[in-house]
C-alpha cells in the first residue's frame, strides 16, 4: 500500500474535532481471497470499498470511519490477536443476521450465533464470526424492538 495512500485518504477527516480514532486495520496474509469476503460480509452492513491497490483495501466513509484490509508492512505474516475484535454497527437485526451468515457463506467461522446479549445491556444483538485469517468480527444493533 505504502503509507501515501493512508496518509492522502485520512488527512483532513478531524477538520479539528475530537474523535477516538481514524482508521482501524486488518492484516491479511491474502489480499485477493480477503477482498472476495470483505466486499460481500461489509455490504450488508452498507459499507463498500473506497480505495484499493495491491497491498490494501479500504472501507467505509473516505471523510469519516475507516477499515483497512492490509498486508503487513513489514512483510511479516500477518496474525490475530487474542482477546480482541472489531465490532460494527448494524442498522438492525435482521443485518446482524445476514452479516453472520454471508459471512459464514464464505469461510468464515462461527464465534457466536446471532441474539441478545443481555449482559451487556437488554437490546443489545450481536453476532461473531472470524475472518479467513482468523480475525474475530462482531456486527451489533443497540436498537429496542
Amino acid at each position: 500500500m505504502g503509507r501515501g495512500a493512508l496518509s492522502e485518504t485520512v488527512s483532513g477527516i478531524t477538520d479539528g474535532a475530537e474523535i477516538m480514532f481514524s482508521h482501524v486495520t486488518i492484516g491479511t496474509n491474502n489480499l485477493i481471497r480477503a477482498t472476495g469476503f470483505y466486499d460481500p460480509v461489509l455490504k450488508v452492513l452498507g459499507h463498500r470499498s473506497f480505495s484499493e491497490g495491491d497491498k490494501h483495501r479500504a472501507y467505509g466513509k473516505r471523510d469519516g470511519e475507516q477499515i483497512w484490509i492490509i498486508a503487513p508492512f513489514d512483510g511479516r505474516k500477518a496474525t490475530v490477536g487474542n482477546g480482541s475484535h472489531i465490532a460494527f454497527i448494524a442498522s438492525d437485526r435482521e443485518a446482524v443476521d445476514n452479516f453472520h451468515a454471508k459471512a459464514l457463506a464464505l469461510g468464515g467461522i462461527d464465534e457466536g450465533q446471532p441474539g441478545l446479549r443481555p449482559y451487556y445491556h437488554p437490546a443489545y444483538y450481536g453476532a461473531y464470526i472470524r475472518d479467513l485469517d482468523g480475525n474475530k468480527l462482531q456486527a451489533v444493533c443497540h436498537k429496542k424492538l
